[in-house]
């Protein structure tokens, strides 16, 4: 049997899972107007059919994980396609705990598609099977790695579920100064996932055409004995060049729009070969996104957060804000072991330090301390609610930023990770 084909083959098959048990919640919820009859039943039914799908959506999940695994020799966690998989994977896990807690239907509306982007985004990279570097041929990688991303997810799961508090509590009709700033703010949040979601449709849509245009880049360095060296790298982009490395020319490059070699160049203050392209990328998510954002606003013709407030109604919000919180105390003592002390342990065995100042470690540290300070003005500070909210769905964003934005924009010791 060739494992890695049918590991493939499974994390497709948990994709679409995830989508139907999506929609399955989606119905369950709008059975409350659909079901006029009883319509406990037609949600508990119709909610009972979502869950069942999201499981045998995280089996699939969990084959794929295992499979890839025995077919690759080597725990699925080494670059950046694998270990965003797993993220997904470890989203659905926390989601499935937390809501055999709560057993809450409508957090599944909001942690499914967040896992369903996490698959899409980790599909945009390399799926190759790739050997370990020295580095990673530790059993603290496996150790470390999975426990941090666990901890990781309940954070995810504490970001949906405060992002739906938001969404329930703030009043779109308030014309105050406060209340249209808490709306502004929500806005930005929602058109922030759409940024995201733009850059897995631009990534897809170009590849999909074929489009490719190569630039040659000479970079002049300056040895120890003042002597000026020159060297020419190649830069490949997967995207129509908005910008085009600095000091560069093209090789090749596809017409797309009138773009045969770079509307701008890059600055000369981005550092790396590559930075041009990872700027233009970022470039592209943005306008595709907000693009994405214009086309649903002439469809629903109001504020995304004013769209989705109505479906939100009758839930008690308290018992969001306490999903929440509970996710995130959760997550905490966990990632303390897997992103910090386990980390410092595999660090020691493998560089010879239990902390350096690498890129990554310093963002872990970061996100650890944000979230020491979330507990903190939680119990101490009595911030509950919507300060608590905010606090929720910033720290996320602070771990996306360590997860994926430390890999790609910044050069380090964790850079290995398949991010090309």
């Amino acid at each position: 049997m060739n494992w890695l084909e049918f590991s493939s083959s499974s994390l497709g098959v948990a994709f679409f899972l995830y989508v139907f048990a999506t929609i399955f919640y989606m119905v369950a919820i709008a059975g409350k107007k659909w079901g006029k009859k009883d319509p406990k039943l037609h949600e508990a039914r119709w909610g009972k059919i979502a869950f069942i799908t999201s499981t045998l959506g995280l089996v699939a999940h969990l084959l794929f994980f295992f499979t890839r695994w025995i077919g690759s020799g080597q725990i699925p966690t080494s670059n950046m396609y694998e270990f965003i998989t797993l993220l997904g994977m470890t989203i659905m896990i926390a989601y499935t705990i937390i809501y055999f807690i709560y057993k809450k239907l409508l957090l599944g509306m909001f942690a499914l598609p967040l896992a369903i982007i996490v698959i899409a985004y980790a599909s945009v990279f390399p799926s190759d099977v790739q050997p370990l570097v020295p580095a990673l041929q530790s059993h603290w990688l496996k150790i470390h790695v999975t426990t941090a991303a666990l901890g990781e997810a309940f954070f995810a799961v504490g970001f949906a579920a405060a992002l739906m508090y938001l969404l329930r509590t703030i009043d779109f009709k308030d014309k105050t100064k406060n209340g249209k700033r808490a709306q502004r703010w929500l806005e930005f949040t929602l058109i922030s996932i759409l940024v995201v979601i733009g850059f897995i449709i631009a990534a897809f849509g170009f590849k999909g055409a074929g489009y490719t245009a190569s630039f040659q880049q000479e970079n002049a360095s300056v040895s120890q004995l003042g002597e000026i060296s020159t060297t020419t790298e190649t830069v490949e982009y997967t995207m129509p060049p908005i910008f085009k490395p600095y000091n560069s020319e093209a090789i090749e490059v596809t017409p797309f729009l009138g773009m045969t070699d770079g509307l701008f160049e890059t600055p000369s203050w981005f550092n790396g070969v590559n930075s041009g392209r990872k700027l233009n990328t970022v470039v592209w998510s943005i306008i595709v996104g907000l693009l994405l954002y214009g086309i649903i606003r002439v469809i629903i013709r109001k504020p995304l957060g004013a769209a989705i407030h109505p479906a939100l109604e009758g839930i008690d919000p308290d018992d969001l804000d306490e999903i929440s919180y509970r996710a995130i105390v959760i997550g905490f003592p966990i990632f303390t072991l897997g992103g910090l002390i386990f980390a410092m342990i595999w660090a020691e065995e493998a560089w010879g330090r239990f902390w350096g100042w690498d890129p990554k470690e310093v963002w872990a540290l970061i996100t650890w301390l944000y979230y020491s300070a979330y507990l903190h003005f939680r119990l101490s500070r009595g911030w509950q609610g919507k300060p608590s909210a905010w606090l929720a769905v910033i720290g996320f964003v602070i771990v996306l930023f360590t997860l994926v934005g430390v890999n790609l924009l910044i050069a380090g010791m964790h850079s290995y990770a398949g991010v090309e």
